[in-house]
């Protein structure tokens, strides 16, 4: 029996590297994939940090993982398009593909059950071999590295954020937050035609990268981000706000930084569940709120962008880890904020 190395969260603290059986292909549309790039996510770090996520919850161990490339070793019997040596980005979430919504296209809010990735109860990327139903696995484009592909993911967050506030030529934009997905919601936005891109954060050096990718920088502990995104948009504020931050002070600032009738997107996840809102300001102004919960149909035009060389993202992968140092991997996210963008885990 062929065996591989996977790496299993056994609770808060505790990686470990286990020796695994390759999985076999049990249903006609799967593909067999060979692992080769995964990027750590904060979702990542929060289960080895705490063992959950809301309702989420690590009772039994658990591979993490869920932004991953790999190439194609074997595929299913009515697999399509896909063939043994093709280089792909997998989707790590899975829907009914039955209910409503996700005929409707907007499968990121099935009304049944998702299978994702690195969530209880579902094992991630963190080992060398997985097979995945077709549909959601994408060959990656010529020019396009494992590198890149292991970072679809996250870029098609920042995709949907842009689908959400209708980002468009001749609109200005703001990005709350300078980390992975804020840096890429930016360049997303420029891609899209936004024009200024306007970033915050409090971390400097994540500010410079900003400035690098092209967008105007705002230093959020040293000025008022609000008063300053104004001062860049003739006073209007913003068009279309992404907050990436995920606090409800962010969330409060994203509604002075927008324009009147202009649109706020909710991607950062607040630790509490409830908070106010400026209701009246709201209704008078009549911008609207909108939110993200993860993606839909946005590999594809990810990929496209990554193609065209309308996204770096080779200056924001800052560290590279082998699978047996995942969990020096996962801290050199927890730990070293400043320095660390985003951390791959090679197999």
């Amino acid at each position: 029996m062929k065996t591989m190395k996977a790496v299993y969260l056994h609770g808060p603290g505790d990686l470990r590297l286990h020796e695994d059986p390759v999985p076999a292909i049990a249903a006609p549309d799967d593909v067999l994939i060979e692992v080769k790039a995964v990027g750590v996510c904060g979702s990542d770090c929060h289960y080895y940090q705490r063992g959950r996520i809301g309702p989420f919850v690590v009772t039994e161990p658990l591979i993490l993982g869920h932004e991953c490339s790999g190439v194609v070793a074997a595929v299913g019997e009515e697999v399509a398009g896909l063939r043994p040596g093709d280089q792909v980005a997998v989707e790590p979430g899975v829907p009914c593909r039955r209910c409503r919504r996700c005929r409707e296209g907007r499968y990121n809010i099935c009304e049944n059950e998702v299978t994702f990735m690195g969530t209880p109860p579902w094992h991630g990327a963190f080992r060398e071999y997985l097979t995945w139903p077709a549909d959601f696995v994408f060959k990656l484009p010529e020019g396009v590295s494992l590198e890149d592909g292991a970072m679809v993911e996250p870029l098609a967050v920042g995709v949907h954020a842009c689908r959400r506030g209708g980002v468009q030529p001749g609109q200005s934009a703001a990005v709350i937050g300078a980390g992975p997905i804020g840096l890429l919601a930016a360049q997303a936005a420029a891609a899209y035609g936004a024009h200024p891109v306007i970033v915050s954060d409090i971390i400097a050096p994540r500010l410079e990268r900003a400035r690098k990718l092209g967008a105007l920088a705002v230093d959020a502990q040293r000025e008022d981000a609000a008063e300053r995104v104004r001062d860049f948009t003739d006073g209007k504020g913003a068009d279309v706000v992404i907050e990436t931050a995920g606090t409800l002070a962010t969330i409060r600032q994203a509604a002075q930084m927008v324009r009147t009738g202009g649109v706020v997107v909710l991607v950062g996840l607040p630790p509490e569940d409830e908070g106010p809102m400026p209701v009246m300001d709201q209704i008078a102004r009549e911008y609207d709120i909108r939110t993200v919960f993860r993606y839909a149909n946005c590999y594809p035009p990810a990929l496209s962008l990554i193609a065209a060389g309308r996204i770096d993202l080779a200056s924001l992968r800052t560290h590279e880890f082998p699978l047996a140092q995942t969990e020096e991997a996962v801290k050199q996210v927890i730990e070293h904020k400043a320095e660390t963008v985003k951390a791959l885990v090679r197999t």
